[in-house]
């Protein structure tokens, strides 16, 4: 039996690049996280020959995830980019630029948001990444699709929904949707990870700073403090962001909670249908088991958007809410057809 050909897992046959970004809109964030970000571009081999235009793909990393998470080259476990970068290469994928932004966060993500307390992300990356990219790189004017899985998929969306000039084609893959269904078991969660601190989300995240170990019930706290940060903040309040619930008792504050379910794509697709409309592509899905009962979220969701006349297409699966690169690798294909 012959030997496979070694490649080193770095040796990507087109070229990735990582120019350093200072974004003058992230500077000085309350949060304190860095305003100058590595902006991850993948091209395609010989991209930009002979007057060569493509289209864009961004793809959004999930809440707590980086997106160098996609482009892992361990032989075992190789990320999206390594993948597309062979298929390309053997003729089995079409070529595109693939854009990966840094939206992470002390509290381990934005939701592609602005946010008084985080910084604007959302203008951050339509005002200054958009253009920086079709500025530096062989990209097809109107031709860029976004999508993400879990966070990343509800920001795809809110993208969708409020820049479908720049976004022709959207997927969203377990995207945040439902919030009573999904964030409301979270904060009862939220709620016990704070016992060991008194109750005190302060004491937590000092804690959390020191050693960051989301595991248990402190993701669970994370996950509430990142969301507050992101549909809730508060310059007023002593964290920057005011919680949807009373920290003794667990009981919802409605006005802040409000707040929340205004982000909520049940709701605020009344108010984007019309540019949905507009897409090339609107593609969601989630797995059948998906641990944050996003299933059926989604299946309202889509519910809403066919009352509303929005085409798009729906997929379920036997998975849960995890391991879901291959998926969002499969649809690559389709949402470059579709800027096609």
């Amino acid at each position: 039996m012959s030997a496979a050909p070694l490649l080193h897992p770095l040796a990507f046959r087109g070229r990735l690049e990582t120019p350093a970004v200072e974004s003058a809109l992230l500077k000085g964030n309350r949060a304190g996280d860095a305003h100058v970000r590595e902006l991850a571009v993948y091209l395609p081999p010989r991209a930009g020959e002979h007057g060569e235009r493509l289209p864009t793909v961004w793809l959004l990393a999930a809440f707590a995830s980086h997106p160098s998470g996609f482009l892992e080259v361990h032989p075992w476990r190789r990320g999206i980019v390594s993948l597309y970068d062979e298929a390309v290469a053997a003729g089995r994928a079409p070529r595109a630029v693939l854009v990966l932004p840094d939206c992470f966060t002390a509290l381990g993500g934005s939701q592609y948001v602005n946010s008084s307390f985080l910084g604007p992300y959302e203008d951050h990356l339509t005002q200054e990444l958009v253009p920086f990219v079709d500025q530096r790189y062989p990209t097809r004017p109107g031709a860029r699709a976004v999508a993400g899985k879990s966070s990343g998929g509800f920001g795809a969306l809110r993208l969708g929904m409020r820049h479908p000039d720049l976004f022709g084609a959207v997927a969203s893959l377990s995207g945040d949707v439902a919030f009573e269904d999904s964030l409301g078991p979270e904060l009862l969660a939220c709620l016990r990870g704070l016992v060991p601190y008194l109750g005190d989300p302060a004491a937590f995240l000092e804690a959390f700073r020191a050693d960051p170990d989301p595991s248990g019930d402190a993701h669970a706290v994370i996950n509430v403090l990142a969301m507050a940060a992101c549909y809730s903040p508060n310059p007023a309040s002593p964290l920057g962001f005011d919680l949807p619930m009373d920290l003794r008792t667990g009981e919802r504050i409605d006005s802040v909670w409000q707040g929340w379910l205004a982000f909520d794509p049940l709701n605020a697709i009344e108010r984007g249908a019309d540019a949905l409309k507009r897409l090339r592509l609107l593609h969601l899905e989630c797995g059948l088991r998906d641990e944050y009962h996003l299933q059926w979220g989604t299946r309202r969701l889509c519910h809403r958007l066919r009352a509303l006349g929005v085409p798009h297409t729906h997929e379920e699966h036997d998975g849960g809410h995890r391991g879901l690169d291959p998926r969002l690798l499969a649809l690559l294909p389709k949402l470059i057809a579709a800027l096609d």
